[in-house]
């Protein structure tokens, strides 16, 4: 398991942990003096293999033993995600963030059950974030998930150039195929790093005015075969076969 600290935290030789990294390291997991532990700073992504010194009931202070530059995939993906019901879209942050996904951009569209404003809002990215830290920690990643803001339909094709490809998940697309598009970026023989984005539609799927919005943004409509994939079902499966194909997973 890794855990994460910001670089105030990381002075000379030590690193102090505190708040509620405390408690699951002492009470849950039950680590003692002398044991090691690994962290990863926030803020530069280096590794740290430490040493506990010293428990209390407030902090824990770690001697360094060895530090790590963390090495990053050259696969950017960020998926926008049509808002879901919330089990739906921790489930969707917690495996998204296991595969290594970098963001998830929760987008408002017209066949989104869920609605959220405000204080809402906020508590829920809030929280949503905390779950992808700690799916972070549980996978040893050395970044963490990003959930953002919720945006609009009209905020994701602006988006739509920041990538270097991106894939809308439609399931009235008959033609193209994600294998098709995989094919397509490794033609193009890009060595450096890759970024791409997929989109997907909440339980209701996507509308046809929407596709074509961000069709004629650059999106790239596709279709995963025969069968239709539930909304938390296909972002997982996207990022599966994309970070096989063209990032980390399988060496």
């Amino acid at each position: 398991m890794n855990f994460f600290v910001d670089k105030e935290q990381v002075i000379e030789e030590y690193i102090y942990i505190n708040g509620m990294d405390v408690n699951h390291i002492k009470n849950v997991l039950r680590y003692k003096e002398n044991d090691e532990l690994n962290i990863v700073c926030r803020s530069n992504n280096i590794n740290y293999k430490v040493k506990i010194e010293d428990i209390s009931n407030e902090k824990i202070k770690c001697k360094i033993l060895d530090k790590i530059q963390s090495k990053e995939s050259n696969l950017i993906i960020d998926i926008y995600q049509g808002l879901p019901k919330a089990d739906k879209m921790e489930l969707i942050i917690q495996k998204c963030s296991e595969l290594g996904v970098s963001r998830i951009v929760p987008v408002n569209m017209k066949r989104c059950v869920v609605n959220l404003q405000g204080k809402d809002e906020k508590k829920k990215i809030d929280r949503w974030n905390k779950i992808a830290e700690v799916a972070a920690k549980q996978s040893l990643r050395s970044d963490i998930l990003e959930v953002t803001n919720i945006f609009e339909i009209k905020d994701v094709c602006e988006s739509v150039n920041n990538y270097d490809i991106v894939l809308v998940a439609y399931e009235n697309e008959n033609d193209n195929f994600i294998k098709r598009e995989i094919e397509n970026v490794k033609k193009k023989n890009i060595n450096s790093k890759l970024k791409i984005a997929v989109i997907i539609g909440p339980e209701g799927g996507i509308e046809e005015k929407e596709v074509s919005e961000l069709i004629n943004s650059g999106a790239k409509s596709i279709s995963l075969g025969n069968r239709v994939l539930r909304t938390e079902t296909a972002p997982i499966v996207i990022s599966s076969i994309l970070m096989y194909e063209l990032g980390d997973i399988g060496g």
